[in-house]
C-alpha cells in the first residue's frame, strides 16, 4: 500500500510528491497526459527560468526528478476515489489504496471542436490570460467563452491588449459589449492563419483578424472526485484549510482546484503545503 497517492503530475503533484517522498513516505503519482501546463508556448515569469521555458518541459522535468527520488509514476486516467477509512483510487485497468490523497488535478480547461483549434495551440491559442497577456500587447485578441470566466479573461486581456473580442460561439449569454469588450454571438466555422492564429471565420462568412485566441470555456471544475468523496466543494472548487486538508480525514488537494491565482508559483506552494500537511497525517496514524 502506498503511503499516499498524488493525482495529477503537474506543478501541484509534483511538488507534493518530491516533499513526501524525502520524507520517506511511499509515493505514487498517478495522471494521464501533461494537462494544461504543456499548452504554454513559454514561461517567462517563474523564478530561475532564466531563458524562459514550455510548459511541455517543465512538466518533463519535474517527471524525471520524481522519478530519480523514488515517485513511482503512473500514466492512467482516475476515474473514481473511495473511502472506506483508507483511499481506494481506481483507474480504467487498476486500483491502488493509500493511507492518504492529494488531489492536484488542475482545472478543467475545455477545448470546444472548432476547426483548426488544435493546429493553433502554441501558435496564438492560449489558455491563460494572466500567464501570456505580455506576448500580446498592442494586439487584438478575442476570447472563446459565453460565462463569467471568459468575462475575467477579456478583462485581464484588457488592459494590455488592443481590441478584445469575446467569442460565444452561438451560445447564448448575458455578456454584453463595453467600450473596451465586444461580445459577438454568431457561429464559428473555424480559426485559420499561416505559421501562426490570424483569424476567426464565421459560419456567416465573415472574419475577424486576431493575433491570439484565449479559450475561457465552461467553469473550471476538477471537483468530480471530491464531490463523489463528500469532501466540501466551494462554488466550483474544492473546499480546503490553509494546511491544503479538506473536510474528509487524509485527503487534501493543491493547485487549480482549489482556485486563486492559477499560476505554478503558486502551485507548487500548495503542493509543498499538502504534503507536508499529509506527511503530519501519515504519522499520526
Amino acid at each position: 500500500m502506498s503511503g499516499v497517492i498524488i493525482v495529477g503530475s503537474g506543478p501541484a503533484g509534483i511538488s507534493a510528491a518530491l516533499y513526501t517522498v524525502r520524507a520517506g513516505v511511499e509515493t505514487t503519482v498517478i495522471a494521464k497526459g501533461t494537462g494544461s501546463l504543456a499548452k504554454a508556448e513559454r514561461i517567462d515569469n517563474y523564478y530561475g527560468a532564466e531563458a524562459g521555458i514550455s510548459g511541455e518541459e517543465l512538466h518533463a522535468r519535474g517527471l524525471r526528478q520524481a522519478e530519480r527520488l523514488g515517485v513511482r509514476i503512473i500514466s492512467a486516467e482516475v476515474v473514481s476515489v473511495g473511502y472506506d477509512g483508507e483511499f481506494t483510487v481506481k483507474t480504467a485497468q487498476e486500483e491502488y489504496r493509500a493511507a492518504a490523497v492529494i488531489l492536484a488535478t488542475g482545472s478543467n480547461r475545455s477545448t470546444p471542436r472548432i476547426q483548426n483549434i488544435e493546429k493553433f495551440e502554441l501558435k496564438g491559442i492560449s489558455y491563460c490570460a494572466v500567464c501570456d497577456s505580455f506576448f500580446y500587447r498592442g494586439k487584438d485578441v478575442a476570447v472563446l467563452g459565453s460565462g463569467d470566466y471568459a468575462m475575467h479573461e477579456a478583462g485581464v486581456l484588457s488592459n494590455v491588449a488592443g481590441k478584445v473580442t469575446v467569442l460565444t460561439n452561438g451560445e447564448e449569454t448575458s455578456l454584453t459589449s463595453d467600450e473596451k469588450i465586444s461580445v459577438i454571438t454568431k457561429k464559428i466555422d473555424c480559426v485559420d492563419g499561416g505559421d501562426h492564429i490570424e483569424c476567426v471565420k464565421f459560419t456567416d462568412g465573415e472574419q475577424l483578424p486576431i493575433s491570439g485566441l484565449f479559450i475561457a470555456v465552461g467553469v473550471a471544475g476538477s471537483t468530480s472526485l471530491a464531490r463523489k468523496l463528500g469532501a466540501e466543494i466551494s462554488g466550483n472548487k474544492i473546499a480546503v484549510k490553509e494546511d491544503m486538508s479538506t473536510n474528509l480525514p487524509g485527503l487534501f488537494a493543491a493547485g487549480d482546484c482549489i482556485g486563486g491565482l492559477m499560476q505554478i508559483s503558486k502551485s507548487v506552494a500548495d503542493g509543498a503545503i499538502a504534503a507536508t500537511s499529509a506527511i503530519k497525517f501519515l504519522k499520526s496514524k
